[in-house]
C-alpha cells in the first residue's frame, strides 16, 4: 500500500453498506455507514439527551442517519423520526443491529446510548437532533 494523495483520501467511496432483511416491512433495505459529521451529530444528540434528560429516540435516529438507497442516500429525514418511534422494535432492532455493527458502535457505546435513552423523560423533546441535510 502506497500513501495517499488529498484527492485519492476525498475521492474514496468509504462508506460500506449492506442489504438487511426485515421481514416486518415486507422485505428489505440498504443500511450504510455514517459518514464522520453524522456520527459526531448522532453521539452529540445522545449526550444533549443524557445530559439534559430530554427524549432521545435513538433507534429512530439512527435509522434516520444509515437507512438509505442504493446510491448511498438517505430513505429517512428528521421529520420521519417520530414516525420510525411507531416501527415494531424488531424491525428497528434489525436496524440497529447492522448500523451498529458498521458503524463500529461497541458494546460500550450501546451501553452510554442505552443509558441516555433510557434516563430520558416521556414527554420531552429533543434539544439536539440531527441535521435533514445527511
Amino acid at each position: 500500500m502506497g500513501f495517499l494523495t488529498r484527492d485519492a483520501i476525498l475521492s474514496a467511496d468509504d462508506l460500506r453498506s449492506e442489504v438487511v432483511e426485515v421481514p416486518e416491512w415486507g422485505g428489505s433495505v440498504y443500511v450504510r455507514m455514517m459518514t464522520a459529521a453524522e456520527r459526531d451529530r448522532f453521539e452529540a444528540a445522545v449526550i444533549a439527551a443524557k445530559d439534559a434528560s430530554v427524549k432521545t429516540d435513538v433507534r429512530s435516529m439512527l435509522a434516520q442517519f444509515t437507512v438509505c438507497d442504493e446510491a448511498k442516500r438517505p430513505l429517512f429525514t428528521l421529520e420521519d423520526m417520530e414516525r420510525l418511534g411507531q416501527k415494531s422494535y424488531a424491525a428497528m432492532d434489525r436496524i440497529w443491529d447492522a448500523a451498529t455493527r458498521l458503524n463500529r458502535m461497541g458494546p460500550k457505546d450501546e451501553a452510554d446510548l442505552g443509558k441516555a435513552s433510557a434516563s430520558a423523560a416521556p414527554d420531552s423533546t429533543p434539544s439536539a437532533s440531527p441535521s435533514d441535510s445527511v
